[in-house]
C-alpha cells in the first residue's frame, strides 16, 4: 500500500489534513504547537483506491529534547514515503523552518505537493502566496477549515496512489489547452493538431460538453493538448454545461499555454476578452487563434490589419498577445501555430540573472517618481526572478502597500522592452525586506 508522509512545522495543519484524509478524529486538531508527537499512521480510501497517511510531528530548529527526537524520527522515515505534502502556513508567512522542510522534502527524492495552508480569503490567493514563490517550488493554496481545493489535494494523491503503470508520465510535454466560445472550431483544429479525428466535428454549437486529452509529437517536441467545453455566457448555461465549464476552467489552470480560439470573421468579442481575463488570472499564457481565416472576402492583408485593430480595442488590458490566423479545417496557419507555441515556450523558460536584473531595476525606478506612501517614500532594495513559470518576480522595499498596480505595470512594461519579452503575462509581488 502507498503510503503519504505529510510535513509541516507545528499548528499548520497536518493533523487536520490527516483527518480529513482519513475520515477519522484521531488526531487531536488544537491552535497549539507541538500537539502532535509520535507518527500517526491510518488507512485511507478514496475513489477506490486505497492508500496510508503518515502524519509526522511538527519539525522546528528548537533545541529540546521533544523537538530534536522528532526531526531525527522523520527523517529516519522518509525513506518509506511514496509521496509527500508539505504543509506551510498562509497566514504565518514564509520562515527560516519552511525551507528547512521543503529541502526535506527535495533531498527525499520522491514526489511531493507544498500547500498553503488558511488561505481563507481565496480571491486573494495571488497576494497572500508572493513571499512563498522564494521557495521556488509549484504552490496550492488551500483551506482546510474551510474546504477550499481539498478536492484537488485528493486529486494530486489519487494520482500517485495510482502507480507509475497508470500515470502518464508529462515531464518533457509542453501543456496546451483550446478554449473559446461554441462552435469557433476548437474540436476541428484539436483534430488537425493530433493527425486524426479524435473529436466529434458538428455546426451545433455545444457538441463538445467534457475535456478531451490527447499526446502527440510535431517536428521532435511532445505537446499535451486538451479540448475544452464551448464557454458561453452564464445567462445560456444549463446545469450540464456548469459542469463543463468547471472542467475547462480546470483544463486551464493545468495547462502551459492557452490557446484561445476566436472567429475571424466575427472578431474578438466581449465573451472572449472576458475568458482572456479568466486565462489572465489563472496566471497562464494566452496565443490568440483567428480560425476560419480562409473565409475572408477581402485582401488578405487588409483584412488581417483590421482583426488587429479589433483585438487592441477589444484586448486593451493585454496588448502583447500573440496572434496566428489558421483555417482548422484547410490546416493553414498550422506551421505559423507551432513556431509561435515555440517562441512563446522559449519566453516562458527565459531566466535574468539576479545582477543583470538589479543593474537595470535601479535605472528604471530613476526613470520615475518614487510611489509615496503616507508622506514617505518608498525604497527600493532589489529585485529577483522566482522559479515560476510565466516569469514572476520579487520586489523588496521598504514600504510594500505603497506600490501600487500602476507602479507595477510600469516595471513590467520596461522589463518587457529591456528583454525583448513580450507574449507573456508578468507579475510582481513587492514585499518587506
Amino acid at each position: 500500500m502507498k503510503k503519504l508522509g505529510i510535513l509541516g512545522r507545528p499548528n499548520v495543519g497536518k493533523s487536520t489534513l490527516f483527518n480529513i484524509l482519513t475520515r477519522t478524529r484521531k488526531a487531536v486538531v488544537k491552535n497549539l504547537s507541538g500537539v502532535t508527537r509520535d507518527l500517526l499512521i491510518e488507512e485511507a480510501k478514496w475513489w477506490g483506491h486505497d492508500f496510508e497517511v503518515v502524519d509526522t510531528g511538527g519539525l522546528t530548529d528548537s533545541q529540546d529534547l521533544f523537538s530534536k527526537l522528532i526531526k531525527e524520527q522523520v527523517v529516519n522515515y522518509l525513506p518509506i514515503f511514496d509521496f509527500l505534502i508539505v504543509i506551510l502556513d498562509g497566514r504565518a508567512g514564509l520562515i527560516p523552518e519552511d525551507k528547512q522542510v521543503v529541502q526535506l522534502a527535495k533531498e527525499s527524492g520522491v514526489p511531493f505537493l507544498v500547500l498553503v495552508n488558511k488561505i481563507d480569503q481565496f480571491h486573494k490567493k495571488d497576494e497572500a502566496l508572493g513571499e512563498f514563490y522564494k521557495l521556488g517550488v509549484d504552490l496550492m493554496p488551500v483551506s482546510f477549515e474551510k474546504y477550499i481545493q481539498v478536492d484537488e489535494v485528493i486529486e494530486w494523491i489519487i494520482s500517485h496512489v495510482k502507480g507509475d503503470e497508470e500515470a502518464k508520465d508529462l515531464s518533457g510535454f509542453t501543456k496546451l489547452c483550446l478554449v473559446g466560445k461554441p462552435n469557433v472550431g476548437k474540436s476541428s483544429l484539436y483534430n488537425n493538431l493530433i493527425g486524426h479525428s479524435r473529436v466529434l466535428v458538428s455546426e451545433k454549437a455545444g457538441t463538445t460538453i467534457d475535456s478531451v486529452e490527447d499526446s502527440f509529437e510535431h517536428d521532435g517536441n511532445k505537446y499535451v493538448i486538451v479540448d475544452t467545453a464551448g464557454l458561453r455566457r452564464n445567462t445560456k448555461k444549463d446545469h450540464l454545461e456548469v459542469l463543463s465549464v468547471y472542467k475547462s476552467e480546470h483544463s486551464i489552470a493545468a495547462a502551459d499555454i492557452v490557446l484561445l480560439l476566436v472567429s475571424a470573421i466575427e472578431g474578438p468579442t466581449v465573451q472572449d476578452a472576458r475568458i482572456l481575463e479568466k486565462i489572465l488570472s489563472e496566471h497562464k499564457t494566452p496565443i490568440l487563434i483567428a480560425n476560419k481565416s480562409d473565409q475572408a472576402k477581402t485582401d488578405v492583408p487588409a483584412f488581417r490589419k483590421k482583426f488587429r485593430e479589433q483585438v487592441s480595442e477589444v484586448f486593451r488590458f493585454y496588448p502583447d498577445i500573440p496572434i496566428v490566423f489558421t483555417s482548422a479545417v484547410t490546416g493553414a496557419g498550422k506551421i505559423d501555430l507551432f513556431n509561435t507555441i515555440s517562441d512563446t515556450w522559449k519566453q516562458l523558460n527565459k531566466k535574468i540573472p539576479t545582477a543583470k536584473l538589479n543593474k537595470f531595476f535601479y535605472e528604471a525606478i530613476r526613470q520615475a517618481p518614487s510611489p509615496v506612501y503616507r508622506q514617505r517614500d518608498v525604497k527600493f532594495y532589489y529585485l529577483t526572478q522566482t522559479n515560476q513559470k510565466p516569469p514572476s518576480f520579487i520586489a523588496f522595499a521598504n514600504f510594500p502597500d505603497g506600490v501600487s498596480p500602476s507602479y507595477r505595470r510600469f516595471l513590467i512594461k520596461k522589463i518587457k522592452a529591456k528583454w525583448d519579452w513580450y507574449g507573456v503575462p508578468m507579475r510582481i509581488f513587492v514585499m518587506k525586506k
